[in-house]
């Protein structure tokens, strides 16, 4: 239960759901976000906690995690339910791209590394996949809006034999439109009737010729329109009327047969519509915790484990949203270490005006409420937190007119709610308590109102300057007092809570501090009487004193902490010195028993050679010799055998023939890698100064795919790459080597079939490509294949129709033609032709 219903604007939660919207990729997580809600149950709490926890982890460990193409297209499926509707180009093609994405995060999500025991699947963010189960993907589906849209959203030609022949014939009828009016163009402008830069333009859809008003009769047709100015009228000639109603013709068959195809498409999509509806609830929910992980990333937020009971104990907890406001100006928030406890269940802050007590409520309060909603906290993550059944909240003016009600009657309805639903899963959080009515009844109403809260056992923070619940803290338990710490020589608030005693108002240093005269401030604390005033000085004073101590004992802590550290790192060194000794002492034993049994064995060796040689004087002081020179060097070592000189003598051995090795190693290969360089220098040097012939494994300067020459005719050259020939100058290309895998490169080799489709394309290739309404990276990937196909079918200039707008297409266009080495220059087509919205581009 949240108490009120302004609830959430009361504790600022307005900006951070405000906040989390921002961060949301579409609609799908917007929506979601507006309907978060409050949660009592820990163990949802924690699995939306846990499921933000794996999301930041996942994004720290992979960047490839699927986040593009998150389309909100529920209404258009929804639409599609009756019979004869359908959805147009790009609503499919937000279909296909956003199924993707649910598929590839359903595929990711389920990515498992290997099996327990039981044989249960072990998923490196369990939590996350989770939400996949269920979850239907449409591969089908996908393959299916393949077949009938391109790669940038448009239906294909052969979507169906009746759109590939209505639009084969359209472009028949547009050519044949087109090279007439040209015609008529070039005789109007040699009679002198048209001007010598003049070009044709459309009109309402419809290929005209501007002319002079006056000579307009000149060209028998149809005008169309004029200019705004009145110095041009656009004619249509009657050669091109019938053809270009043709065109309307063809063009209305082109839109009939492109719905029917849709129609049929919806036929399809339309058995499936709540599994696909429950496929992108899913996508709105990986949108949501992405958000969340956002604002955790921004808070420095963490995701702590909850409890299923009441709890509060925080340290360096802050007000986010303050925060990040004091960031922008350079400042840092004060931290706030609060505790509620069974032991502790309500807290009475006291302190001076402007010193904080309002903002260490309303943190609380947030944070909590965040807490319950699933998203991360800006606290330390040795803090441990609870869940409360009941958040109730009474801070600010609670006047109405409306209702007839003083900001006192408003304090008096809320504590009468709260003292209706008040237990012991319930945080109250009330801000100046008692105020807004004569203080002395005031005070002893909250009073009365603080002893129900306390008997009904309700955890709860409640800010007042009144004396007598400071009093009744002391005197009751499951309350304490808590102040907001001041600086009585700086005159200023620090913002901190201390909690144990209470605070003192500081009234009579802020009426100094804000330039009250001293005869006013002499006078009022002559009325309240000195012992009022010492009384406050003593308070004052136990308050300083607690902080000066409070800093010694924390001070000391530290120091004792470090201390433990220091000790504790000491005993692990001298624990793997010792183990290190026992096991240099262990090693030494084992090469003392190697060398008793290799004495043994050389002792018999002797022995065994001295009677087969019977004995011989030469042979028997020979081998008496070596059996001494053997004892001595024994010895030798027997007397080095001092626990670590053992070890030392012998690792010094070992590295000195390491690094031998390593040098000579070394050595090699250096002389192998110059030798391999030398041969490829020259080798190379070879094949630049040679010129390129038959056979030459060559590629396109700037491109990847690698060719081999087919023949040599001048300056023009033959080049197989693939299934395709094409002829281009010898300047444009550049020899390299043989490819790894060589695929088929004789274009005998190819199928019919495959030929023909070849030359279908080269015939079919259009030299304008239009980007108009594409995303920046969209029209950057359409202009790449579109320059790789004009270089391959041999074009020599092509037109880039990406309109004018804001200019970011263009940009972005001619950014990409700056680094094609194929590209000679690029320009604005003519004023006439379409000026700064066309790019003319020239390959070399």
């Amino acid at each position: 239960m949240i108490y009120p219903n302004n609830f959430e604007n009361k504790i600022g939660f307005d900006d951070i759901r405000a906040l989390l919207k921002s961060f949301c990729l579409s609609s799908l997580g917007k929506e979601m976000i507006d309907s978060l809600g409050f949660s009592d149950n820990a163990d949802v709490i924690n699995e939306w906690l846990t499921q933000v926890r794996e999301f930041r982890l996942m994004m720290e460990e992979h960047d490839d995690f699927p986040l593009i193409h998150f389309f909100d297209v529920r209404e258009s499926v929804k639409r599609v339910k009756p019979e004869g509707t359908y959805m147009d180009e790009n609503e499919l093609f937000d279909l296909k791209r956003s199924l993707t994405t649910i598929s590839n995060i359903v595929s990711f999500l389920n990515r498992n590394e290997g099996e327990t025991a039981a044989g249960e699947k072990i998923y490196p963010y369990p939590a996350l996949q989770r939400l996949t189960l269920n979850v239907t993907t449409f591969p089908m589906i996908v393959q299916r809006i393949d077949e009938i849209i391109d790669k940038f959203g448009k239906i294909k030609d052969n979507a169906s034999p009746e759109l590939l022949e209505v639009r084969r014939e359209l472009a028949r009828t547009e050519g044949s439109v087109s090279k007439a009016l040209y015609n008529i163009l070039r005789s109007a402008q040699s009679d002198g009737v048209v001007e010598k830069d003049a070009t044709p333009t459309l009109r309402d859809g419809r290929l005209v010729i501007p002319v002079s008003p006056s000579l307009k009769r000149k060209i028998r047709g149809i005008v169309h329109d004029e200019s705004a100015t009145g110095k041009t009228v656009y004619v249509e000639p009657a050669e091109v009327v019938e053809a270009n109603n043709r065109i309307r013709e063809l063009e209305s068959e082109e839109r009939r047969e492109i719905i029917r195809i849709l129609v049929s498409f919806a036929s399809v999509i339309r058995p499936h519509i709540s599994d696909m509806l429950g496929s992108y609830a899913f996508l709105a929910r990986i949108d949501m915790i992405r958000a969340k992980s956002e604002l955790a990333r921004t808070f420095k937020g963490i995701e702590p484990i909850v409890g299923n009971k009441p709890h509060i104990d925080w340290t360096a907890a802050v007000h986010p949203l303050l925060q990040r406001s004091l960031e922008k100006v350079g400042k840092k928030v004060v931290p706030l270490d609060i505790m509620l406890t069974p032991q502790q269940r309500i807290l009475i802050i006291s302190g001076p005006n402007a010193g904080g007590k309002s903002v260490c409520l309303k943190t609380v309060g947030l944070l909590q409420y965040m807490l319950q909603c699933g998203l991360s906290v800006p606290f330390n993550e040795h803090s441990r937190t609870g869940v409360f059944k009941k958040i109730m909240i009474d801070i600010g003016d609670e006047q109405s007119i409306e209702n007839d009600l003083s900001t006192y009657s408003g304090h008096l309805v809320n504590m009468k709610n709260m003292m209706k639903h008040a237990d012991n899963d319930t945080l109250l959080l009330i801000d100046e308590f008692g105020t807004g009515t004569e203080p002395l009844i005031g005070g002893a109403i909250a009073e009365a109102v603080l002893k129900q809260f306390c008997n009904k056992k309700a955890y709860g923070i409640i800010t007042t300057h009144y004396t007598n619940l400071k009093h009744f803290a002391e005197a009751h338990e499951g309350i304490i007092n808590g102040a907001m710490l001041y600086d009585r020589n700086e005159m200023k608030a620090l913002f901190q809570l201390e909690i144990g005693d209470p605070g003192s108002s500081f009234a009579i240093e802020i009426a100094r501090k804000t330039g009250i005269p001293e005869e006013v401030i002499r006078d009022a604390s002559e009325l309240v009487g000195s012992e009022y005033i010492q009384s406050d000085k003593y308070l004052q004073d136990i308050v300083r004193d607690k902080r000066y101590w409070g800093n010694k004992r924390q001070n000391i802590h530290q120091k004792e902490v470090q201390m433990a550290k220091t000790i504790e790192k000491y005993e692990n060194y001298i624990k793997e010195l010792e183990g290190k000794r026992r096991e240099i002492l262990e090693k030494a034993r084992q090469q003392a028993e190697e060398l008793l049994k290799e004495t043994n064995r050389r002792i018999e060796n002797t022995i065994r050679e001295i009677k087969e040689s019977q004995a011989q004087k030469d042979d028997t002081r020979r081998i008496r010799k070596e059996l001494d020179d053997y004892k001595s060097e024994v010895a030798e070592i027997d007397s080095a055998a001092k626990d670590e000189l053992i070890e030392r003598k012998m690792a010094q051995l070992k590295q000195r023939k390491e690094r031998k090795d390593q040098r000579k190693q070394e050595r090699a290969e250096q002389k192998a890698n110059a030798e391999k360089a030398l041969k490829e220098a020259v080798e190379r040097k070879k094949m630049e100064e040679r010129p390129l012939e038959k056979g030459d494994y060559v590629r396109i300067k700037g491109l990847t795919s690698v060719g081999v020459i087919e023949s040599i005719e001048g300056e023009l050259a033959t080049v197989i790459f693939g299934e395709m020939r094409t002829k281009m100058k010898k300047g444009r290309l550049e020899r390299t080597a043989k490819p790894i895998r060589e695929e088929r490169a004789t274009y005998s080799s190819v199928t019919s079939s495959t030929r023909r489709a070849i030359d279908e394309r080269k015939n079919n290739f259009k030299q304008d490509l239009d980007v108009r309404g594409m995303r920046g990276d969209e029209a950057v990937n359409a202009v790449t294949y579109f320059i790789d196909d004009a270089i391959l079918v041999g074009m020599s200039r092509v037109r880039i129709l990406h309109g004018t707008g804001s200019g970011i297409l263009r940009q972005l266009i001619r950014q990409y033609l700056a680094t094609n080495p194929a590209v000679t220059e690029y320009k604005d087509e003519h004023v006439q032709f379409g000026g700064a919205g066309i790019t003319v581009v020239d390959l070399g």
